[in-house]
């Protein structure tokens, strides 16, 4: 998000009003993974970065079988991760969400899926939208072997099929998740008039829906 909390006005008003590429929002298509987690048993957990994790929690939020998701910061140290440090950009964190999601119900390559088609756009680097700096960049957080396996083979495939008209920017890293703020959690559902989430979000959340209807809940 821009850096700003209270309903925006003014120049960053303006900001969000002189572009179009929200209005024009919809789902990549793009394969599914060859690869993937096997299902095993109980909750499992995926962390991705792509942007502000507003839009990022709100997408997720709609996806058959995640059970919660949290946004945080990914990847830098716990004493520097509140949001005031991060917006610096010098802490290393990126925004980030972490899920909860049932295996037996959607799977960690459906998930990639959805992250690199809709939540974000894995051809910016460090920025999305109208946001900039490394915070907002792309990345994948694997939280084992198998995952940065499937994630590593994944960003490949999508290379090699030209997916995207620009080279995909996603790295994988390591690192902690930690909890944002909570005034940042489940910002979309609490704050549906605010300009960001109007002009940024809702369009995204409308082409999931309209991508992967099968996934939307």
């Amino acid at each position: 998000m821009l850096k700003i909390l209270l309903p925006i006005a003014g120049a960053a008003a303006a900001v969000l009003a002189s572009t179009g590429f929200a209005e024009a929002e919809r789902a990549v298509p793009i394969p599914a993974a060859k690869a993937d987690v096997p299902a095993g048993a109980g909750m499992q957990t995926a962390v991705f970065a792509g942007g502000c994790f507003w839009g990022m929690e709100a997408v997720f939020e709609h996806v058959k079988g995640v059970r919660s998701v949290t946004a945080g910061y990914a990847g830098g140290a716990a004493r520097t991760a509140t949001y005031d440090q991060v917006s610096t950009e010098r802490t290393g964190h990126a925004e980030a969400v972490k899920l909860v999601y049932d295996p037996r119900v959607v799977s960690y390559a459906t998930l990639l899926r959805v992250y690199f088609s809709i939540a974000h756009d894995p051809t910016q680097l460090n920025r999305q939208g109208p946001d900039s700096g490394p915070s907002y960049r792309s990345a994948v957080f694997p939280q084992d072997a198998r995952q940065a396996a499937v994630a590593r083979a994944y960003i490949a495939q999508l290379g090699a099929a030209k997916s995207f008209p620009a080279p995909i920017v996603t790295k994988l890293e390591q690192g902690g998740f930690y909890p944002a703020e909570a005034y940042h959690q489940n910002f979309y559902d609490r704050n549906p008039t605010h300009p960001y989430i109007v002009h940024w979000d809702k369009p995204k959340v409308a082409a999931f829906k309209a991508g992967f209807p099968t996934l939307y809940r």
